[in-house]
């Protein structure tokens, strides 16, 4: 009897919900701010905000050269992609205007469907925090803190929720290391720089530049633990300009190792011990949680354990990441994954 009771839980768990649809959704876009004015019908407020919410969708996941592939997609096609929208009025005194705010849900499937017909990978960030150091080399000195307007300025420009770019306080530590191998700063450690924060992502920013115009920004980074350098010029750009499109290339890099192929799933196949520890309706809600799984299906069960195979999108890596931060331990034993919630 106290088997059939496991069966008919596994069937309630699994089967009727089907595909597995992440509760964290990537593909929400929140807080589109539109002002009602009484020509514009609702019908084509609603219009303008799921453009808008799909252009900042697109900027948000996609890279720059992929982005640019679908900005011609016309409203009928986007409009398709969308899943609903909920919107909420309120009323600007100071402006005297009625705004609108809009929060547009598209569909997970569909758009996945698009990028797989286009070739487009997209990018899913979970770790947004890039800790980062711009240092200004002008007429053979080296500013870190003070007189160092990259420092000083960085976060007023330029402003994006996909990335929090955080700058180290002034530290005595730092300024040594700094001034110990200022004459080859293109070799340091950055890891030697961000001591307290060597496992996030990391970028040294060394700007060189006279008082007006900077000339050449080199980057040296760890980003997902993999060390990218990459060497920017500018010709007659002003220095807010240089902080803007520096910390677009910080994004793209960011988002480059983060990047989701649609057409390349994979599958884990792992075991499930049925005991009190292990919950299997909590398992079933925590992996609900996780975007980057498609779906979970039984391979087979019995009264003591069951086989499961998770579809699902980017590196296994990253999978034990996310399944780490949902309480979910996924153990290699003995040749055999094993799946258990703490």
């Amino acid at each position: 009897m106290k088997f059939y009771k496991i069966i008919f839980t596994i069937l309630i768990v699994f089967f009727k919900t089907g595909n597995l649809l992440s509760e964290n959704n990537l593909f929400n876009v929140n807080n589109i701010q539109l002002e009602k004015k009484d020509k514009i019908s609702i019908k084509n407020l609603a219009n303008n905000a799921i453009k808008k919410g799909f252009t900042q969708l697109l900027s948000r996941i996609l890279l720059s050269e992929d982005k640019s592939k679908l900005m011609n997609l016309e409203l009928k096609a986007i409009k398709e992609l969308v899943s609903f929208y909920q919107t909420s009025a309120t009323f600007d005194e100071k402006k005297n205007q009625e705004l609108v705010n809009f929060s547009i849900t598209f569909d997970k499937t569909k758009i996945h469907d698009l990028f797989y017909r286009k070739g487009i990978l997209y990018s899913e960030i979970l770790d947004k925090e890039l800790f980062i150091l711009p240092i200004l080399v002008q007429d053979n000195e080296i500013f870190i803190y003070n007189n160092n307007f990259f420092y000083q300025n960085w976060n007023k420009f330029h402003t994006d929720s996909l990335i929090e770019f955080i700058l180290p306080l002034e530290n005595i530590e730092i300024i040594n290391q700094i001034n110990r191998n200022k004459n080859n700063l293109i070799n340091i450690e950055i890891e030697s720089i961000f001591k307290e924060y060597s496992d996030k992502n990391l970028a040294l920013i060394l700007i060189d530049g006279d008082k007006k115009i900077t000339k050449n920004v080199y980057i040296k980074s760890i980003i997902q633990k993999k060390k990218i350098s990459k060497n920017l010029t500018f010709k007659n750009k002003i220095k807010e300009n240089v902080i803007i499109e520096t910390k677009q290339e910080l994004i793209n890099l960011v988002k480059s190792e983060n990047l989701i192929d649609i057409r390349t799933p994979s599958f884990l196949n792992v075991k499930f011990e049925l005991n009190r520890k292990n919950n299997l309706v909590e398992l079933n809600a925590r992996l609900k949680k996780i975007d980057l799984i498609e779906n979970v299906s039984v391979l087979e069960f019995n009264k003591d354990n069951m086989s499961l195979r998770i579809k699902y999108l980017g590196k296994l890596q990253k999978i034990i990441d996310q399944l780490n931060k949902e309480s979910i331990q996924l153990e290699l034993i003995n040749d055999q994954w094993k799946i258990k919630t703490l």
